[in-house]
């Protein structure tokens, strides 16, 4: 990201840039920021805009090798086309000598780091990875975002507002636009203007209900999934979050028995290191054969609803009542 930003401040840029990683506010926000260096927001004539797996690579190389018209550049960008997975090897091979006028802007959510294309952007421009941020760069970010319209935030109640968001800054972003207008009179943003007006995500749900359970609380269990039928969430969908957040404690308890910290949890799991804390608290309630028979039957319930043995809400009532 420092060397965008410097690429930037001196107008010196690398002919092409892939910006990847699992943080798609990032993403946005850096893709914007060098469309707006690189490119007249005016200018249709030489900026251009390929989106999807199917993206025509020929037709993009031809369309690199024209001229810019009337301007000292041309600029492509491409998102989320595949290419840095599988089919980029001749999108490799022309950036390899790629015409001078042309500059190439990559936004991609997953990569193969082994693939010839991304061997070749990173020897001809810059890969920037854009990763989960880490729970104390969330919290300058939702003070800092606050403390633009004049608002405040301590850190309690900003670690409030994330176990309500998780770590995407985008739906942070959006909750914090609502914050925003609700405390429009008032200077200090409080747990309970969060708990009035923002959104708790349905995998904060799930992993209530996952703390219900392992503490034999059956009803409040239940009344959970029946909010989250409320909303209108598909009882496969809860199923599936039910199921996904098993193998995570499962594989959570393995790790923390073999020794591993809360960071390096994180990283094998896929999850922020805080959020990684949260699951090995979690997982501590449970035995690990406990843990192994819930996503058996989380796999036994999905098949039972497949082959119509049982309809779906019944299905995941009945494995709510089972687990334990």
């Amino acid at each position: 990201m420092k060397q965008i930003n410097e690429d930037i401040k001196r107008q010196n840029f690398k002919q092409v840039y892939l910006l990847y990683g699992e943080e798609r506010y990032l993403r946005r926000q850096y893709r914007d920021k060098l469309r707006k260096a690189l490119s007249d927001e005016n200018d249709t004539m030489n900026t251009h805009f390929f989106e999807g797996k199917d993206v025509p690579v020929g037709q993009i190389i031809d369309l690199a090798e024209t001229l810019p018209f009337l301007a000292h550049r041309r600029t492509i960008f491409i998102t989320d086309s595949g290419l840095f997975k599988s089919g980029g090897e001749k999108m490799a091979e022309y950036l390899s000598s790629p015409s001078e006028t042309t500059f190439f802007v990559f936004t991609e959510s997953e990569i193969d780091k082994r693939s010839k294309l991304y061997k070749t952007v990173q020897s001809k421009g810059y890969a920037a990875e854009f990763a989960t941020q880490d729970e104390n760069t969330l919290k300058r970010w939702i003070a800092g975002t606050l403390a633009k319209e004049g608002k405040k935030i301590t850190e309690n109640t900003a670690l409030s507002l994330l176990s309500k968001t998780g770590t995407d800054m985008d739906n942070i972003q959006m909750e914090l636009e609502k914050l925003i207008c609700y405390c429009m009179e008032r200077d200090i943003v409080t747990a309970e203007d969060i708990d009035a007006i923002c959104t708790t995500r349905i995998s904060n749900h799930i992993f209530d209900m996952i703390n219900a359970i392992a503490a034999r609380q059956q009803k409040q269990a239940l009344d959970l999934y029946y909010d989250l039928l409320a909303l209108k969430e598909p009882p496969m969908r809860i199923l599936f979050l039910i199921a996904r957040q098993c193998n995570m404690l499962l594989q959570t308890k393995e790790l923390k028995s073999k020794g591993y910290d809360n960071r390096t949890i994180a990283s094998k799991i896929g999850v922020a290191p805080f959020v990684a804390g949260k699951y090995v608290n979690q997982a501590a309630k449970f035995k690990t054969s406990t843990l192994r028979s819930a996503v058996e039957k989380c796999v036994n319930a999905e098949e039972a609803v497949k082959t119509g043995k049982i309809n779906d809400v019944m299905s995941v009532e009945i494995l709510i009542l089972s687990v334990l």
